[in-house]
């Protein structure tokens, strides 16, 4: 399997007034080409830290973090958000959707930075935007759509540029309980389809429908297990439901 994600001894140090907190102190993780990853861990533990790391929109005071074979910890700022906007797909707790974009507009964002005429932006987010089940909703602003159906368009704006990586923060924490079975099954669908997903979490139930669990304490791997009881929330009835 080929390595996609390579992290050494990783380390990471904020200065608050006259205080030092060691967020990570000595992380070695590797994640897999198709990997399903649950990044798990109490508040404190280091788990969005890493996940800034990994998703660079943070650097490392320390260590190594290889990224499809290149050493992302050494860029800047600038080489970062190049990165950031080729590989990785983000997908957040909040949705982080442009209220005063339509979901097809908002889907076709990261196209834009990648410096992609519009006719081409708009034929790959109408693509991705069937494709998580909301081709009758993209001409729909945010406020117009509901939890779960806002929650298909910031995944279908991850989708949008190919990426490496989809990078999930807490995906099912703003929504009810069947609808978050609705977006892990959409998860699901995404991890068959030959992505790499790392999603992270604090919710058992949430971790597992990963194949695989890494947990955090204090900044330090503290498990690093494969699921052998991978729960499955596909549900053929309920795959492209609406509410």
């Amino acid at each position: 399997m080929k390595t996609i994600i390579s992290i050494k001894e990783l380390t990471k140090t904020y200065i608050m007034g006259a205080a030092k907190v060691n967020a990570l102190r000595g992380i070695t993780l590797d994640i897999f080409s198709n990997e399903y990853v649950a990044l798990m861990g109490p508040s404190g533990s280091g788990k969005s830290t890493l996940m800034n790391l990994i998703g660079c929109l943070d650097t490392p005071s320390g260590g190594e973090y290889w990224l499809n074979g290149v050493n992302v910890s050494t860029m800047d700022d600038n080489a970062l958000a190049e990165v950031r906007n080729k590989e990785i797909g983000f997908v957040f707790q909040t949705f982080n959707l442009l209220p005063r974009l339509t979901a097809l507009d908002n889907v076709a964002l990261p196209l834009v930075y990648a410096g992609i005429n519009k006719n081409a932006r708009q034929q790959k987010a109408r693509e991705v935007l069937d494709a998580v089940g909301l081709g009758d909703r993209m001409h729909h602003k945010p406020n117009e759509l509901s939890g779960g159906q806002r929650q298909r368009v910031a995944i279908a704006r991850a989708l949008v540029n190919s990426p490496s990586i989809i990078l999930a923060d807490e995906p099912t924490g703003n929504l009810d309980t069947k609808t978050s079975v609705e977006i892990m099954a959409l998860f699901e669908e995404i991890h068959k389809a030959g992505n790499t997903l790392i999603v992270v979490t604090h919710e058992p139930e949430i971790a597992a429908h990963s194949q695989r669990m890494v947990r955090l304490r204090d900044g330090l791997v503290e498990s690093d297990v494969k699921n052998e009881n991978v729960v499955s929330a596909y549900d053929p009835n309920h795959r492209y439901h609406q509410e």
